[in-house]
């Protein structure tokens, strides 16, 4: 079979809230009384900490999927005051979260123990607050979120080919700057980083056979196996990759946006970047030529995401072992086209509704053992009123 990036459809259901007139849907999914309405229809489950697990609605795959967000709509009503990033949240909303991250990924694991039969992504992203509203493709909640997924490999396989120039799969052309321009400096940035359980790998080793996605990005492979992820010194790490990301992308659009080569304030690894960004010769052109692209070209320039923009993954690759990666965030792009997979998610009620059993049975399976870890308490929505699925 041909390694080529893949599309699948995917069906979802018609939403069921109205967004008011004259409000343009992005402005309304950001809204509290979306998130209220998102908490009761398809909520299922809600820690102390305000980390909320949903059903995903309009989601990418009908076998698995699920998402966890730090749900801050009723305390900060700005949607651009929330948080974005991990590093941003509290100790002990880190730390329910990383519970919750192994409970999802322990589970998908031992559902779908052959790699040859699943893929299995977990993917964490920043929906930063500079991206603008009226943008199409905006994040449609402004919180941190983890997404959970799993995709049979046959309805991958069947996927007619996707156009390898596609604006999502290119990160709106993003990644051949940071790929082709500056893939060799950000590698060598990276390297900085004193990881233990997490190794360096070449993306070449662990992409996927089937789409020959990653692409050229740093990426890890946990060492010993997925029972580390129950070892609190792995999301260190998995936190201090996220981090040395930041110190990068910070540095570069710094120079962009102001032309001034420098240390951004409150950096992580201050020395790194003097010693290997900013004294590198490449990494100065490649900023330069980008800012001249900005001052030209005004739709490039409001593609531009000037805060730290990310997305970070683990998934399982086709020997089984478990794989981080992380990237920028662009225009447009989801999670699941850093592995070369594009879903086009169709309104097809008839379609959703003979999956939905065995998505909402698996999804009340997960979370009886979040109930089982005493992490907090479930919620009971129209589909699942008793713990159990039932079509309304």
């Amino acid at each position: 079979m041909k390694q080529a990036p893949r599309t699948i459809i995917t069906p979802r259901p018609k939403l069921t809230v109205e967004i008011p007139d004259g409000m343009a849907p992005v402005e309304f999914f950001n809204s509290s009384a979306n998130l209220k309405n998102l908490a009761e229809e398809n909520g299922l489950f809600r820690t102390t900490q305000d980390l909320l697990m949903y059903r995903k609605l309009i989601g990418h795959s009908t076998e698995f999927d699920t998402s966890i967000i730090l749900d801050t709509s009723k305390r900060i009503l700005d949607p651009l005051g929330r948080p974005v990033r991990r590093d941003q949240m509290k100790r002990k909303q880190k730390k329910v979260w990383e519970q919750m991250t192994q409970i999802t990924c322990d589970y998908m694991l031992e559902k779908y123990p052959d790699p040859g039969k699943h893929l299995i992504l977990c993917g964490e992203a920043s929906l930063d607050s500079t991206w603008p509203l009226n943008k199409p493709g905006v994040p449609s909640i402004r919180m941190i979120h983890n997404h959970f997924m799993v995709f049979p490999m046959e309805q991958l396989k069947n996927g007619k080919e996707a156009n390898p120039a596609n604006p999502n799969l290119t990160d709106s052309g993003h990644n051949s700057m940071f790929l082709m321009s500056l893939s060799d400096v950000y590698h060598e940035f990276l390297e900085v980083l004193d990881l233990q359980i997490l190794e360096p790998i070449p993306s070449s080793e662990c992409a996927l056979s089937l789409t020959g996605y990653p692409q050229g990005l740093p990426s890890w492979v946990l060492k010993d196996g997925p029972e580390r992820l129950k070892d609190r010194y792995f999301w260190f790490e998995y936190e201090q990759i996220l981090r040395g990301f930041l110190d990068f992308y910070r540095t570069f659009f710094m120079m962009v946006a102001t032309g001034d080569p420098k240390v951004p304030p409150g950096a992580n690894f201050a020395s790194q970047i003097d010693d290997v960004l900013l004294s590198n010769n490449q990494f100065q052109r490649v900023a330069r030529d980008l800012r001249e692209k900005v001052i030209l070209d005004p739709q490039f320039a409001n593609e531009i995401r000037w805060r730290p923009a990310y997305k970070q993954i683990m998934y399982r690759d086709d020997l089984g072992r478990l794989i981080v990666t992380i990237s920028q965030n662009s225009v447009g792009n989801a999670i699941t086209e850093l592995l070369g997979i594009v879903v086009d998610r169709v309104e097809d009620e008839k379609a959703y509704q003979a999956q939905e059993p065995g998505l909402i049975g698996r999804l009340l399976e997960v979370r009886e053992r979040l109930v089982d870890a005493k992490l907090g308490s479930v919620i009971n929505g129209p589909n699942w009123p008793d713990g159990s699925y039932k079509q309304t």
